[in-house]
């Protein structure tokens, strides 16, 4: 029986020290765990922060590329005009109504280009004078109602109905 004590006292003493070894070994492996998380999160940050910088890469090579070639369809369309000026100087013989012909052919070719690129004229003869679309060169005295422009000295143009560049007017005092 008292074998049998013993033998209860050192399962007690054994099952006894085995909570402190465990309560000893679990911080320990809780720091090695935490450990092992915190280097996990930190190669995540890094694969993170990497691959924000090559999407910002990428994104700006985009943008330049925007800017290299957004004028291509552009150039090219006009391509043809300039090969169409090219055609009229190589012509050896040729009288002032061909080259008249030739040249207006050429404008026609230039106002479709514009018009496929939503360049528009600004001619306003006649209309009241508009600062955001006119620049006045002078005022005349003329029996038409006042503001009004009188002459064109030059064309202007918009793109998309933004300016590109004012018509530069008289203006009728």
């Amino acid at each position: 029986m008292q074998q049998d004590q013993e033998n209860q006292q050192a399962e007690l003493a054994t099952q006894g020290a085995a909570p402190e070894q465990e309560t000893t070994a679990t911080p320990e492996a809780r720091i090695a765990e935490l450990e092992a998380a915190l280097e996990e999160s930190k190669a995540n940050v890094l694969y993170i922060k990497a691959e924000g910088e090559n999407i910002r890469r990428r994104a700006m090579d985009d943008i330049d590329k925007a800017r290299k070639f957004a004028l291509e369809k552009f150039s090219n369309e006009l391509l043809a005009v300039k090969d169409s000026l090219d055609a009229a100087l190589l012509i050896e013989a040729a009288d002032v109504k061909s080259y008249k012909d030739g040249v207006e052919l050429t404008a026609k070719q230039l106002m479709n280009v514009f018009d496929k690129f939503n360049i528009a004229e600004i001619n306003p003869v006649g209309e009241k004078f508009d600062p955001n679309k006119h620049q006045a060169i002078s005022m005349l005295e003329n029996s038409g109602e006042p503001n009004t422009v009188i002459n064109v000295l030059q064309k202007g143009y918009t793109l998309n109905e933004r300016v590109l560049r004012p018509a530069l007017v008289m203006v009728a005092k």
